[in-house]
C-alpha cells in the first residue's frame, strides 16, 4: 500500500484548497483505491487560511460573525476556534478582495471587517489568535482593523477620517490608547511577502495596481502612508514597533505595520501554517507528497506554500508530484518528480477554471496511474 500526503494552496479565484485535496485524493483513489491518501491542504495566510486549519485540527469550531465587508456592506464570516483556545482570523474571507467580485474600490476598500472578526474572538475570551493576512481588497494601512479594535484616526476638525485609502491624507491626530490588548498568549500574523511599507516595493508601489490604483494614485497614497506612519510612531503606546521598514510591514496593504503597531508578531505564512497542521509530520514514512496551486511561476519559490511543502518533502527524503492550474515558462519545475497543469488536461485555461475538480481529479489520476 503506498501513502500519498495531498497539500495543495488555493487556487486562487477557482476553488479552495480544501476541495482542491478532496478532488486529487478522489482521483487517486479511483485508480489506487486500496491506498491511503492523507488531506493536509495548506495555506500561507491567505485565502484558505481558514480551512486548512478546521481540515487538519480536530474538534476545531466555525464561529459565524457579521462584518462590514471591504465595500462596507453587511459580510456573513466566520473565525476558527481551535481545542486549545486558540483563534484563527483571516482577512481573505473578512476584508478580501474576492468579496468585492471584480467590483474593486482602490480608494474606499478597508479593513474594518478584519478588525471586527477579530474583536469577536477576543469577546469570546481566545488566549491566542493566529490572523491571516493575504488577499487584501485595500490599501487602508490597517487603519480599519484598528478602528474596529479601538483605535481613533481624526482630522483636523476633530472626526472620524473616511475609511480607505482616502482618509489616509486626511489623518490629523491617531489615538491609540483604547486598543484592546492582544490576548495573553500572543498574536500570530501568517504572510507571504516580505514587502516595506513605502517605496518601490510597498504597499501602494507593488500591490495597489491589483486594487484598481493607477500610478498617479499609487504615488499619493504612498505619501498618506509615509504621514499615517508617522503618525502612529508618535503614539506614546506604540512608539519602536511602528517600523515601515520592517519585513512584511507592506503586507496586505499595510495591516503589516498595523498588526506589528498592536504588539502582533509576522512570520511566514506557509511555514507557521504547515507546523500548526503537523505537515511534517504527515509527511514523514510518506511515499509521496503532491502540492499545487493556481499559477505556478518565477516567484512560487520565494514564500509560497507549495515551496515549502517541496522543501519539507526533500527534507523528509520524500519525492513529491506538483499540480497547477497554469505552470509559466519561468517556472522551475526541476525538483518535482511530475508537473501537472490543469490547463493542459483542459485543453484551455478558461476550462481548467471553469471545472477545476473535474480536472484536478483527473491529474490524481494520472498521478496514480504513474505509480502503479
Amino acid at each position: 500500500m503506498t501513502r500519498v500526503v495531498v497539500a495543495p494552496d488555493s487556487f486562487k479565484g477557482s476553488i479552495v484548497a480544501r476541495d482542491a485535496a478532496d478532488a486529487l485524493r478522489q482521483g487517486w483513489l479511483s485508480v489506487r483505491p486500496r491506498d491511503e491518501v492523507v488531506r493536509r491542504p495548506m495555506a500561507d495566510g491567505g485565502e484558505g487560511t481558514l480551512d486548512a486549519f478546521a481540515a487538519a485540527v480536530p474538534g476545531a469550531r466555525r464561529m459565524p460573525v457579521v462584518v462590514a465587508g471591504p465595500d462596507g456592506r453587511d459580510h456573513a464570516a466566520q473565525w476558527l476556534l481551535l481545542p486549545d483556545g486558540t483563534g484563527v482570523v483571516d482577512l481573505a474571507s473578512t476584508s478580501g478582495i474576492e468579496l468585492l467580485r471584480g467590483r474593486l474600490r482602490p480608494w474606499d476598500a478597508d479593513t474594518r471587517g478584519f478588525g471586527q472578526a477579530i474583536a469577536a474572538a477576543l469577546d469570546h475570551g481566545v488566549g491566542r489568535l493566529v490572523l491571516g493576512i493575504g488577499s487584501s481588497a485595500s490599501t487602508d494601512g490597517g487603519a480599519g482593523m484598528l478602528s474596529a479594535l479601538g483605535g481613533r484616526f481624526r482630522d483636523a476638525a476633530g472626526r472620524p477620517v473616511a475609511p480607505g485609502a482616502r482618509g489616509l491624507g486626511e489623518i490629523a491626530s491617531v489615538d491609540l490608547s483604547g486598543l484592546r490588548p492582544v490576548p495573553a498568549g500572543g498574536a500570530t500574523v501568517l504572510t507571504d511577502v516580505t514587502n516595506p511599507l513605502l517605496g518601490p516595493r510597498g504597499a501602494a508601489a507593488v500591490f495597489g495596481p491589483q486594487k484598481g490604483l493607477d500610478a498617479c494614485a499609487v504615488a499619493s497614497v504612498d505619501a498618506d502612508l509615509r504621514g499615517y506612519a508617522a503618525h502612529l510612531a508618535a503614539d506614546p503606546s506604540v512608539g519602536t514597533a511602528v517600523d515601515p521598514d520592517a519585513p512584511g510591514a507592506g503586507a496586505a496593504g499595510g495591516a503589516g505595520l498595523a498588526l506589528r503597531a498592536w504588539g502582533a508578531l509576522l512570520v511566514p505564512g506557509a511555514a507557521e501554517v504547515a507546523r500548526l497542521i503537523g505537515l511534517a509530520e504527515a509527511i514523514a514514512g510518506a511515499d509521496l507528497v503532491v502540492t499545487g496551486e493556481g499559477a505556478y511561476d518565477g516567484q512560487s519559490a520565494a514564500g509560497k506554500a507549495p515551496a515549502h511543502v517541496a522543501a519539507l518533502a526533500a527534507g523528509a527524503g520524500v519525492p513529491i508530484a506538483l499540480v497547477a492550474g497554469r505552470i509559466a515558462p519561468d517556472a522551475d519545475t526541476s525538483g518535482f518528480a511530475a508537473a501537472l497543469s490543469l490547463t493542459a488536461f483542459a485543453g484551455s485555461a478558461r476550462g481548467a477554471l471553469d471545472e477545476p475538480a473535474r480536472w484536478l481529479h483527473a491529474a490524481g489520476a494520472a498521478l496514480a496511474t504513474r505509480r502503479s
